[in-house]
């Protein structure tokens, strides 16, 4: 699905709205919204958008999906680098938009001022990038974010939404949750034994460990229960994911 026009970007989220409305109901011709031409005398071939996800009614757009790609290679938790994949973005974003459909039926979680900026300044700190850029500077952190497609405001909205997200996934399935003794040293052993062996480097006593252990073992346990439910959620809703060149306009 493709949304041209040749306004501004400021709209188009409305008018991409408007053409997954008619593509999902009546045709577009029998009732287009009062300040959307979705296609009204303009040069044709030019593509300002595309639908690429419609979730529950929700849509994720192309934009969407360019946009978590550059985040994405900017923040510094993320693990060992992988070849980036298009497929596996927009399943994260149809799963992020499931989980903000969810998280919006229930209490309000909110992230105050502080804990965002107080994070944000460990980020800065932690991108490996940010050093030749001097991200410990205004100018710096400025200079980086634009070289990578986000304002400060823009990253700073999209950092807060995932402090948001997870304290939401933690206040959810997390507090439910408790590691024994026994899950620990089974761990510890049978995992990390083993590893610290094939690299030939001296283990660590368990008890001056344990509470990273714990804290590794909550986290899987979170996100094989999180995964069961984001399968429930797509199961119990509608997700649709478009082929290219699908419903275009």
């Amino acid at each position: 699905m493709q949304i041209r026009h040749n306004a501004t970007a400021g709209w188009r989220r409305a008018a991409a709205a408007f053409a997954a409305a008619c593509w999902l109901t009546a045709p577009c011709a029998l009732a287009q919204p009062a300040g959307v031409k979705v296609v009204d005398a303009v040069p044709q071939g030019v593509v300002l958008d595309r639908v690429v996800a419609v979730v529950d009614g929700d849509l994720i757009l192309e934009s969407d999906v360019d946009a978590e790609r550059r985040f994405e290679e900017i923040q510094p938790y993320r693990g060992r680098r992988t070849e980036y994949s298009r497929t596996e973005t927009i399943e994260r974003l149809v799963d992020r938009t499931l989980i903000e459909q969810q998280a919006a039926l229930e209490a309000e979680t909110s992230v105050s001022d502080e804990a965002l900026d107080a994070q944000l300044a460990r980020v800065r700190k932690d991108i490996p990038e940010c050093k030749q850029y001097h991200c410990e500077t205004e100018a710096g952190w400025t200079k980086f974010l634009g070289d990578h497609g986000f304002t400060m405001q823009e990253f700073k909205e999209r950092w807060r939404q995932r402090m948001v997200l997870l304290k939401f996934i933690e206040v959810r399935f997390r507090n439910g949750i408790t590691i024994s003794d026994e899950e620990i040293k089974n761990y510890y052993e049978k995992t990390m034994l083993p590893e610290y062996a094939r690299r030939h480097v001296t283990p660590p006593a368990l008890e001056t460990i344990s509470k990273r252990v714990e804290e590794v073992l909550l986290q899987q346990r979170v996100s094989a229960l999180l995964g069961d439910w984001l399968k429930s959620l797509r199961a119990q809703g509608s997700v649709r994911i478009m082929t290219p060149g699908e419903a275009s306009l």
